[in-house]
């Protein structure tokens, strides 16, 4: 009864899904039912009321009895500022803000999913994009099926974190991908270079090739995730035949050791904490996802009919993909900030969130809608992608030499924001950040300077400024 998230269910309904799937583990995000990511903007907004009302219990005045409301909304700054989902958080935040509470928004490689609207499009070199984006069950299907084949293509043989995806499996999920129409090409080097080429054409940034090797587990999970979430399934659905529990030394699923341990180290996304994803139906039972087998392949190939049943939420039109296009339209964003000074930074070579999904479009959106009144930069940074902790990760040596933090940037378009609304500094054009690589050997990357990571420029070049007119956003190579 004191539980954060307790699984909706029965006493009876839980001891037969304990029987019948024994060692289980019940996720808050993925199984609580209530879509969390509708709420993200009116949760961080009710954040703010808490927030003001702390500070008059701790700094107010109390007359006759009363305590004074001395810090309001109208003296008081506020950004709402996040990374990744925060920043996808703070953006619709500064939507609803109808009250006046958020003075600003600092947004850094936003999961924002935004309405449709064909009337934007975006482009880059030759490369122009119409529309709003892709939203994010839509990318991360794609690539939970083609990363663990892409990540065999010859282009990134060398790649930091290229043996994080076994060679025979990923082998093996190519030639599944053959099998289900997806790829055509007979081999396994020409499926994986198809595969690589197709991610580029769906709208990947080719500077994030080196890292599908190292996103490939965190693809399938954040799809499955999320597939829950936006369907509201329960932990009993199974959906897709997946569940989540800790194995043993056999990868079978397993009690959990040290659940209370597990609350303070997992991260919301298995496998995380000791908490690992199961495919329930693989052959000869159920067994940790990724060295399972395939019931139409009958090989190990990264359950490529699990990834299937995934996509297909998203593209069939069955009940369960009805219920998940449902939660998608809750969580779509309007791009409206109702005049609010912003900055969004974001990595070129974001693998995660690619900016042709999420940033640039919501650039584009914004400026449509919000026209001469808008008040958002967008800074899209060179040599940057999603995952600043990857940097220093020695499984991935080789990551730290081409690529700069993100939280430089994240932290430079606070300054900018807080410096506006604080004494009037005019907001930098929206522009490309031009970064250097530290170089030096693998794990043991130069030593930063400040040359390798310059701040938004409150004066880039004309060749460096991003630009919107009559529909179209223009991102420079």
């Amino acid at each position: 009864t004191t539980s954060n998230f307790t699984a909706a269910m029965t006493a009876a309904e839980r001891d037969a899904y304990n029987a019948a799937f024994p060692n289980r583990v019940a996720i808050k995000h993925a199984h609580s039912q209530q879509n969390p990511e509708r709420d993200w903007g009116a949760l961080t907004l009710r954040a703010v009321d808490l927030a003001l009302y702390l500070l008059n219990e701790q700094f107010s005045q109390v007359v006759n009895g009363q305590r004074l409301n001395s810090f309001k909304a109208d003296n008081v700054l506020v950004i709402a500022a996040g990374v990744g989902n925060g920043g996808g958080a703070a953006l619709a935040a500064g939507e609803q803000d109808t009250a006046g509470l958020i003075d600003g928004v600092v947004a850094a490689m936003p999961n924002i999913q935004m309405a449709v609207n064909n009337n934007v499009s975006v482009r880059r070199g030759s490369t122009t994009l119409t529309g709003t984006g892709r939203v994010l069950l839509d990318y991360m299907t794609l690539a939970n099926q083609l990363q663990p084949c892409a990540a065999l293509a010859s282009a990134v043989a060398a790649a930091p974190g290229a043996a994080l995806v076994d060679a025979t499996r990923g082998a093996a999920r190519c030639a599944a991908l053959k099998a289900q129409g997806v790829l055509q090409a007979s081999t396994t080097a020409a499926q994986a270079d198809e595969a690589l080429a197709q991610l580029q054409a769906q709208g990947w940034q080719p500077e994030s090739n080196d890292l599908h090797a190292s996103h490939a587990a965190l693809s399938g999970a954040i799809a499955l995730t999320y597939a829950n979430a936006y369907g509201r399934f329960g932990v009993r659905d199974n959906l897709c035949g997946f569940s989540f529990a800790g194995v043993g030394s056999d990868f079978k699923p397993a009690a959990l050791a040290g659940l209370p341990a597990t609350y303070g180290s997992f991260s919301g996304l298995a496998p995380s904490g000791g908490i690992e994803i199961i495919n329930n139906n693989a052959v000869g039972g159920a067994l940790e996802n990724s060295r399972s087998v395939s019931a139409t392949s009958g090989v190990a190939d990264y359950n490529a009919d699990g990834a299937r049943c995934l996509r297909n939420l998203f593209t069939a039109t069955d009940a369960n993909a009805a219920r998940v296009a449902t939660g998608i339209n809750e969580v779509r964003r309007t791009g409206n900030l109702r005049g609010k000074p912003a900055v969004i930074v974001h990595g070129r070579a974001d693998a995660l969130h690619p900016p042709s999904f999420t940033s640039r479009p919501y650039f584009a959106l914004n400026k449509a809608v919000e026209g001469a009144t808008s008040k958002l930069v967008y800074a899209e940074v060179t040599n940057a992608q999603h995952f600043d902790a990857f940097l220093g990760d020695a499984s991935l040596a080789g990551l730290d030499t081409r690529f700069v933090p993100m939280l430089r940037y994240f932290n430079n378009a606070m300054d900018a924001v807080y410096n506006h609304l604080r004494s009037g500094t005019p907001l930098p054009p929206s522009q490309v950040v031009r970064t250097t690589p530290r170089g030096g050997t693998a794990g043991s990357a130069t030593a930063i300077a400040v040359a390798n990571v310059p701040v938004i420029n409150a004066t880039p070049a004309a060749a460096d400024q991003i630009s919107f007119a009559s529909g179209l956003a223009t991102i420079p190579e």
